[in-house]
């Protein structure tokens, strides 16, 4: 048996593992399928990160073994690769914004250059390309993040999800050829799941047999408070009252935009250090206030549900909702960042009365009418020029608001409607995703040869033909960290020398920029033939009502009861438990 703590030991430098990461290992790296249910910051990665790195191809056991990791974050699966790199262990990342070579050399890197993890988002899945090139690749573990995205009956369901079986069966296809007795092993990882969500996760995954390992949703260092108050001023004045009371870095979660900028702004003026966050940003000035705040120079983040996938930050000593989630499952995770170095934290909802209409009007904006669904469809079609029966496998920027304002449609119901269409199967709405900037050269070498540079142009121009042969061509997507690298500038000296060029007319510029896209997974049908089933609208919106209430029964639990009873039957925990299979 492989000494995974010797592994562990060598990459991550830690001496032992956590409770029940060993025997996560253990029953994946004998070929199990497996489920683990751990809390937010129980240290999922290192249970399949550590297997993978003693596993090679199983259909060749010279070559090393791939791990093909399944996750919907694009900035965790960015983030997990950086640190993979500085670990010295070879890792890629394929995500939206990157064209077809940049993908094919991913894809040839990790056929024959001894990769060891290759993250995906769940939307590669549905490319007809992605999974033909994924039959050559030497996979030997799939990893499945957020599995609770493959369970209708969860909370934050994802059709791609649902490829990942079939996927899954095409390598063992693969396998089969060489080895009859083999089997590729699922790890499916996630925080929060229900006993049917458990149950359902390892149907749709095709498990051979339950293999659940589940981590104790008890925190003894946590304690879960919930308060009444009076409205929304009320809601503040609690607020700073228990961050004067309790000293440490906070998080205060809102729903919206405008009001993170609010409320931040009202703490400042009442002495409390805070910046606002939400995915609204750009990704440089969210890295700046995610910085200040993980060093302790800023203590509070007041933040949509945008902020904290990924973030590791132990001494959390508060998390405060002024808002009430969308459910338990999302309140439960949200509220796991605090105290997660084992010491004494707090997680608090404030709730006010007018709370329980505003909870009833989520389900209105979440759910319009069909006949509002069918409507969008229609005049999404004509607004970005698909005719009837073109449009598969076709992606499009789509500037979300303006699409709104254009057609006279109200923002929450409509891109609810992308979201409904998206579950039925028609379109694939990819939201907030930040592009890669793209460069061509428009001389041709020989008059670019005849141009007079200064010192700085010229070898950045040369180091754009060196990276990307086709730059003359077409526009190339280019990684600044990689190309300032070489050059020895930063963003900024490089995004500076760039406009520099464009200025001259030297080459075709298009910055970065936040842009979501529509991809049509079906060609775009006649309206009469567009179905929106049960499946997608009225069995979701009755989960959804269940979800919404079981918040609301949280949120007014009567003052005798205990708030951490109510969250652990929840999650079908009713005693006192460890770690158990």
């Amino acid at each position: 048996m492989t000494n995974f703590r010797d592994i562990l030991r060598q990459y991550w430098h830690y001496d032992d593992f956590r409770p029940l990461q060993a025997e996560i290992i253990e029953s994946v790296a004998a070929g199990r399928d497996t489920l683990a249910l751990m809390p937010t910051g129980g240290g999922k990665s290192l249970c399949f990160q550590v297997p993978t790195m003693a596993m090679t191809d199983p259909c060749d056991p010279t070559m090393e073994g791939l791990c093909l990791v399944i996750t919907p974050l694009i900035a965790l699966m960015k983030d997990q690769v950086a640190h993979l790199r500085d670990l010295g262990i070879r890792a890629y990342a394929i995500y939206s914004g990157m064209n077809r070579q940049e993908i094919i050399t991913i894809l040839d890197n990790c056929q024959f250059g001894g990769y060891k993890f290759l993250y995906v988002s769940p939307e590669r899945l549905e490319s007809a390309f992605f999974r033909k090139r994924l039959t050559d690749l030497p996979v030997c573990m799939i990893a499945v993040d957020e599995a609770h995205c493959i369970s209708q009956w969860g909370y934050d369901f994802r059709p791609p999800y649902l490829r990942i079986a079939a996927i899954r069966n095409v390598l063992q296809e693969r396998l089969r050829r060489y080895r009859q007795d083999a089997r590729i092993p699922v790890l499916a990882l996630t925080a929060t799941a229900t006993p049917s969500v458990v149950t359902d996760i390892q149907d749709k995954l095709e498990f051979q047999e339950p293999n659940v390992f589940r981590k104790s949703f008890r925190r003894e260092n946590l304690t879960y408070v919930v308060r009444s108050a009076a409205g929304t001023t009320d809601k503040l004045e609690q607020s700073l009252h228990i961050l004067n009371k309790v000293p440490g870095s906070s998080i205060i979660y809102v729903r919206s935009r405008a009001k993170t900028k609010e409320v931040a702004e009202w703490l400042v003026a009442n002495g409390i250090s805070a910046e606002h966050y939400h995915a609204g940003l750009d990704n440089a000035e969210k890295d700046r206030r995610q910085q200040a705040w993980q060093a302790g120079t800023m203590r509070v983040m007041v933040a949509t549900n945008a902020f904290g996938m990924g973030i590791d930050k132990p001494d959390v000593r508060t998390v405060i909702h002024l808002d009430l989630p969308d459910s338990i499952e999302a309140y439960f995770q949200e509220a796991g960042r605090a105290g997660r170095d084992g010491k004494r934290a707090y997680a608090i909802l404030l709730y006010a009365d007018d709370d329980h209409s505003k909870m009833l009007q989520r389900v209105h904006n979440q759910f319009p009418e069909r006949d509002f669904v069918l409507r969008v469809y229609d005049i999404l079609g004509n607004w970005l020029q698909v005719g009837l029966g073109s449009g598969l496998d076709h992606t499009f920027p789509f500037p979300f608001e303006q699409f709104c304002a254009d057609n006279r449609l109200a923002l929450l119901p409509t891109y609810s409607a992308l979201q409904i269409l998206t579950q039925a199967g028609y379109i694939t709405y990819i939201d907030e995703h930040e592009t890669q900037p793209r460069v061509q050269i428009m001389p041709t070498r020989e008059e670019l040869y005849e141009a007079h540079l200064p010192q700085a142009g010229e070898r950045l121009l040369n180091a754009l033909m060196r990276q990307y042969p086709g730059i003359f061509t077409e526009p190339a997507y280019i990684y600044e960290e990689r190309l300032g690298g070489d050059l020895g500038m930063d963003k900024q000296q490089l995004n500076h020398q760039l406009i520099l060029l464009a200025q001259q007319g030297l080459v075709k510029y298009i910055p970065r920029r936040k842009t979501p896209y529509i991809y049509y997974a079906q060609e775009r049908l006649q309206l009469e033939y567009v179905r929106i089933t049960a499946a997608c609208y009225e069995d979701r919106l009755a989960r959804y009502q269940q979800q919404i209430q079981a918040m609301l029964d949280y949120a007014t639990l009567p003052s005798e009861a205990k708030p951490e009873d109510f969250l652990l039957q929840y999650f079908g925990e009713t005693a006192d438990v460890g770690e158990q299979k």
